[in-house]
């Protein structure tokens, strides 16, 4: 793993404050990483709405970071037909399923074109692509951890079936994926993967990663969704591939953004989307796999 190349922030003369090769203030991520770990525990434990107003909180919010991000490119995000599609989307999937998503997220597609109307031509078609864009990225992605939770039923009381667990499964994989690069990459990382997109993401990160999702995944689908060792196998291999790429590709929007993180609404992590970048691309993927192979 190599550093970082510029002591800066972007767009600040300021000197960043070095937190080491981690690249982050570790005691601060632990924390917010424990508290938000516990939130989704306590949800999924004792009341499964509950979860789902949180998965609706974050699209909320992933969409307000995206708009304040986009504002460095000049481009202004309808806010408001975006997160109320957003919420939609997330409801409609947890109820009415992957077909309902569809058409909602449709929907919510050509109603946000409609909104911007008002705004005038200059900028429409940037505009509007950049809605869309963030509308499939977000929301739509994000429901699909709504598709998952509905695997124990929509209306459903048991606390732990199958929905739960999945989303446990799916949380618990993309966590060791990040857990396990980042020790991996700390401590040995040398040869830097994407030295332009992100320098500090290594090959030897990118192996601890690897060896840390099948190892969890296996462990989760054989242990608790009764699943085969080699369902296991895969969902791991197919988590850190995907997380990996989700990673790359919000590391890449933050580069052609000109910003380090998308907020700093999360001690130790920055943004919120700074840390759904790699569970809104793992998700889809894992649901695919459990639906088919295990639930």
């Amino acid at each position: 793993m190599t550093t970082p190349t510029s002591p800066t922030q972007p767009g600040n003369d300021t000197p960043a404050k070095d937190h080491g090769r981690a690249g982050r203030n570790l005691p601060a991520a632990v924390a917010s990483a424990v508290v938000l770990l516990s939130a989704i525990a306590l949800s999924l434990a004792f009341w499964k709405t509950a979860f789902l107003v949180i998965v609706a909180i974050a699209v909320v919010v992933a969409v307000w970071e995206l708009r304040q991000g986009l504002l460095a490119k000049d481009v202004d995000l309808p806010e408001q037909p975006l997160m109320l599609g957003g919420v939609v989307m997330v409801l409609v999937a947890y109820f009415w399923g992957a077909n309902a998503l569809v058409t909602a997220t449709a929907v919510s597609a050509l109603v946000t074109m409609l909104w911007l109307l008002r705004r005038g031509i200059d900028g429409y078609v940037k505009t509007a692509t950049a809605s869309v864009f963030t509308l499939v990225y977000v929301p739509f992605l994000g429901s699909f951890v709504a598709l998952m939770l509905a695997e124990g039923g929509a209306t459903g009381f048991d606390r732990w079936d199958e929905g739960a667990k999945g989303i446990v499964v799916f949380i618990l994989v993309t966590v060791a994926s990040d857990t396990g690069g980042y020790a991996a990459g700390v401590l040995f990382g040398k040869h830097p993967m994407a030295p332009v997109i992100s320098p500090k993401k290594s090959w030897e990160g990118f192996a601890g990663s690897a060896v840390a999702c099948v190892a969890a995944g296996t462990a989760l689908v054989v242990y608790l969704l009764d699943g085969d060792w080699w369902v296991g196998v895969l969902l791991g291999l197919i988590a850190v591939v995907m997380a990996t790429l989700g990673d790359l590709t919000e590391s890449v929007m933050k580069r052609d953004l000109g910003i380090k993180d998308m907020s700093q609404i999360i001690p130790g992590h920055g943004g919120l989307m700074d840390r759904l970048d790699s569970l809104l691309a793992t998700i889809a993927p894992i649901w695919l796999l459990l639906h088919y192979l295990v639930f």
